[in-house]
């Protein structure tokens, strides 16, 4: 994993910054204060959100701002992703307004919201926040977090960064599942105990012979019931017979009653119809006299009409048949009218539509000649604007054909660069990347020579040490007769020898730097060269479209004056058709008024005629109306006489009623409804005292039936209960297997990664503390640490001194980072290494020392390592230094690239 590039904008000291890292070693440089770790922890905010800051969220935007901006470009494992995070300050309190991952490898294009966002990239990193920092990431302050903490805490943090910590996990819950299946096992087994007692009891209560013996008690009741229920049902028989006997008596005596009252009834309906019936008589005289009044209207009406009648004998006896002619003739001739009205509006609504149709085409020629002219003025005016264009674009084709010569110029001065060249233009690059390789090869090989140099030193020095006090360099022993000492010699050469071969490594690396300097300075030639041929190419298509451009222009330009002459032509004679439809418009309007008053005149004969027939349909239905008075007479007097004949009838039957009433029938079925009544007030509650046990008999039963369900449920559950518990039992079994699995797998593993740690350590150590009194360290499975010195003394970490407990705990980190990185079972992905003041608690020797380790860190591969400091001395480190200053009147903070001078000159001062 690396970072590529960081944006922001006024987040904590940064009003707008933008910075690129690269590969290799990074330095952040800057006084303290300037807003160096700043940086980092913008990195790391854009990853993990707030779980990353050491204030709150409120701290991240700047002060006096409303909102804070922070992007982050990184790769990882080829693939490459941007986070963008936006957040907003209401009040005294923050909040994300944005947070959004994007890359090619994410799901959907990209990943919404902060929860989201650190869930995928804890996800894609196989680390969360803490991992980060424990892994890889040293912030100021807490160099020696490592080393001061307790065994147990350095173990989870270890076994967390190389995941043994889901092994714990693991095993965790494969405890607490072994729990959970005892407790339910507990359950089960109780449950399977209470089950069996219950079984017990519902058999020693017998319900199957419960059963039988209400079955045949139901059985017994039953009889008795149905006996009793056929003796109530002739009982009941007997007191109906009775009962419809007494209820035909009183139907006979209603019945009575209800005769005498429709006789009277009949007799004044009958007067009253006869009264209705003189009525009639009357409203039938005043009907002939409004008769009489109409005709005599209908034929003033007549003749102030235009209709033709037969003759003047309307009112003649025959005049039914005349009437008819006269109502012939009456239609015919409003038939006559209505068909002329319908040809005058037809003839009305043509003319107005044709009329209509002429002003409109007035109207519409008059709008086509005034844009016709229009477009004629703006014809013209496009043709003075585009002969002023050409002019002007003359002028300017004139300059670029100059900027033509002049680059033209530059040209032929960059390509004679290459004249005295070793290498063509076009193999520049190439070249220049030959040269780097050869020189980071010897610089790998230089650095082994000095390592060698530095090792061989050292054993010279106690070789030496070691014979001034007369002992063997090798043994230890007295040097008497000892063949140990001539390999001091052999060391001297080999100083010597090596020696020779470091500066012979570096004048040939100096010789380098200065062809590479050459090689970049052609390298840059070459790619302004191709800038300026690029830029003469678009100049020369840009010359060649103006030309284009200004003869098109000519030719627009005369065409337009063209097109301005027709339309100003086409817009004269338009104007002469508008007068000529505008006549005929007129000529149409007079038509439509002489056609409209013939239509009204139309209208008044329609009219006269039309009251013509309303009268004499007034005197149809007044004789209708006679007509149907003199049937109603007719029909009430048949009426009467029906109900005469009703009269005579219901005085018969009257008498005949009065002859069938039998008053001895009447007191015998008394005596039968009471004596049927009595016995039935007996039989009704001993039935329902029967029915009541039959009831009960029949819920015994079903309690019965209920507790052998009970029973064959209780078995079937029992029986499904023991087969559960027999089955958490065997998961049981295999919860415990898991749990010692997991275990073991994890204490086999820290022993493993303790013993490749331990080995990396010593290697770090090894270069670190080479010149020291320290032999190696050990690291035992509990994660305990112990620097043992080369006289075997054993020390805790914290016995050593400030600096050296921050050396150490750089090189246990570096170490650790290293496993992670080669991973035990193959490579891991790993973040960036980064040192935030790795110097605080050094001295000037040991910075030269702590140089060394971050070259190793090099040499393992660690494809970016990025270091804030405030410390000269490590600018030589370098592959790339940025510079962080802050502006002490904005209390503002900038960022800018710096050349370096390369790792060498920090090597070199260390070596002297």
């Amino acid at each position: 994993m690396r970072f590529d590039r960081i944006r922001l904008k006024n987040f904590k000291p940064y009003a707008d910054t933008d910075l690129e890292l690269g590969d290799g070693v990074t330095v952040i440089h800057g006084l303290n204060g300037s807003g160096k770790s700043s940086l980092l922890e913008a990195c790391f905010f854009a990853l993990y959100g707030a779980t990353a800051l050491d204030g709150t969220l409120e701290d991240v935007v700047t002060n006096g701002e409303e909102e804070s901006e922070i992007e982050l470009w990184f790769t990882h494992a080829g693939e490459e992703y941007r986070v963008e995070r936006r957040i907003r300050l209401s009040g005294d309190r923050a909040t994300t307004a944005k947070c959004v991952l994007e890359g090619s490898a994410v799901p959907d294009g990209s990943v919404d919201g902060a929860r989201d966002v650190r869930r995928f990239v804890v996800d894609l990193l196989r680390m969360d926040a803490d991992a980060f920092v424990n892994c890889a990431y040293v912030r100021q302050g807490e160099v020696n977090k490592l080393i001061n903490a307790t065994p147990t805490e350095r173990q989870d943090m270890i076994d967390d960064l190389l995941q043994l910590g889901k092994l714990e996990q693991y095993r965790e819950r494969a405890r607490n599942a072994r729990l959970g299946v005892e407790d339910v096992l507990g359950d089960k087994r109780g449950g399977l105990r209470e089950l069996d007692s219950q079984v017990e009891e519902k058999q020693a209560a017998n319900p199957y012979e419960r059963l039988n013996a209400l079955r045949t008690e139901l059985n017994e009741v039953t009889s008795k019931i149905e006996n009793y229920e056929a003796q109530r049902e002739k009982a009941e028989e007997s007191r109906k017979a009775a009962v419809e006997t007494l209820e035909n008596y009183e139907e006979k005596q209603e019945e009575l009653a209800e005769l005498a009252e429709d006789v009277e009834s009949l007799k004044a309906d009958i007067e009253t119809t006869e009264n209705e019936r003189e009525t009639l008589r009357e409203k039938a005289r005043e009907t002939h006299e409004r008769v009489d009044e109409l005709e005599a209207t209908v034929e003033d009406a007549v003749a102030e009409s235009d209709v033709e009648t037969v003759d003047d004998s309307a009112t003649s006896p025959t005049r039914q048949a005349d009437g008819k002619a006269v109502d012939d003739a009456i239609s015919a001739r409003l038939e006559e009218l209505a068909d002329r009205r319908e040809e005058l509006s037809e003839s009305i609504q043509e003319l107005s539509v044709k009329s209509e149709g002429f002003e409109n085409q007035s109207s519409n020629l008059a709008d086509k000649a005034a844009d016709l002219e229009s477009r004629a003025e703006q014809k013209r005016t496009r043709a003075d604007e585009l002969e002023n264009d050409r002019e002007n674009g003359e002028s300017e084709l004139d300059d670029r054909r100059e900027k033509l010569t002049e680059l033209d110029d530059q040209i032929e001065e960059l390509e004679a660069t290459f004249d005295a060249a070793p290498v063509d233009r076009g193999e520049a690059s190439a070249h220049l990347a030959d040269l780097r390789e050869r020189r980071s090869e010897l610089r790998d090989e230089l650095e082994t020579v000095r390592t060698n140099l530095r090792s061989t030193r050292q054993r010279v020095e106690d070789a030496e040490r070691l014979l001034e006090e007369g002992k063997c360099p090798e043994c230890g022993q007295p040097v008497d007769e000892s063949p140990h000492v001539d390999t001091v010699d052999e060391d001297r050469k080999r100083v010597e020898e090596l020696d020779a071969e470091r500066e012979e490594l570096e004048a040939e690396i100096a010789a380098l730097d200065d062809d590479i300097d050459r090689a970049e300075s052609l390298v840059e030639t070459g790619n302004k060269l191709s800038q300026l041929r690029e830029r003469r190419d678009s100049v020369t298509t840009l010359v060649e479209q103006r030309e284009e451009t200004l003869a098109e222009k000519a030719d627009q330009a005369k065409a337009a004056r063209e097109d301005a002459a027709e339309h100003a032509e086409e817009a004269e004679q338009l104007r002469d058709a508008v007068e000529q439809t505008a006549t005929r418009a007129e000529e149409t309007r007079e038509r439509i008024a002489e056609l409209r008053a013939e239509r009204e005149q139309v209208d008044t004969s329609r009219g006269r005629l039309e009251r013509v027939q309303s009268l004499r349909e007034e005197i149809t239905d007044a004789e209708e109306r006679l007509d149907r008075i003199s049937e109603k007479r007719s029909d009430l007097a048949d009426r009467n006489d029906e109900r005469r004949e009703w009269l005579a009838e219901k005085r018969s039957r009257q008498q005949a009623l009065r002859e069938e009433v039998d008053e001895s029938q009447i007191q015998q079925a008394e005596e039968k409804k009471s004596n049927a009544e009595a016995y039935l007030e007996k039989v009704d509650p001993a039935l329902e005292s029967l029915r009541e046990q039959r009831t009960k008999l029949d819920n015994d039963i079903g309690g019965a039936k209920s507790d052998i369900e009970r029973l064959e449920s209780l078995k079937e559950k029992r029986d499904h209960v023991a087969e559960r518990v027999d089955a958490l039992e065997s998961l049981h079994e295999e919860t415990e297997e898991l749990e010692a699995m997991y275990g073991d797998l994890r204490a086999e593993l820290r022993q493993r990664n303790v013993e490749t740690l331990e080995r990396m350590l010593n290697e770090t150590f090894d270069l670190v503390y080479a010149n020291d009194a320290y032999a190696r360290i050990r690291l035992d499975g509990d994660y305990e640490l112990t620097v043992y010195q080369k006289d075997g003394q054993a020390l805790d970490p914290e016995q050593l001194s400030g600096g050296e407990r921050a050396l150490f705990n750089l090189s246990l980190r570096c170490a650790i980072y290293r496993l992670l990185a080669e991973g035990i079972e193959g490579a891991a992905p790993t973040p960036p290494l980064i040192l935030d003041e790795p110097t605080v608690f050094l001295d000037s020797g040991h910075v030269g020392r702590l140089v060394d380790l971050v070259e190793e860190m090099r040499g393992f591969g660690v494809r970016q390592i990025i270091i804030v400091s405030h410390d000269d001395e490590l600018v030589g480190a370098a592959d790339d230094l940025v510079t962080v200053e802050k502006d002490p009147t904005s209390n503002r903070s900038t960022v800018r690239h710096e050349e370096v001078a390369g790792l060498s000159a920090v090597e070199s001062v260390a070596d002297d």
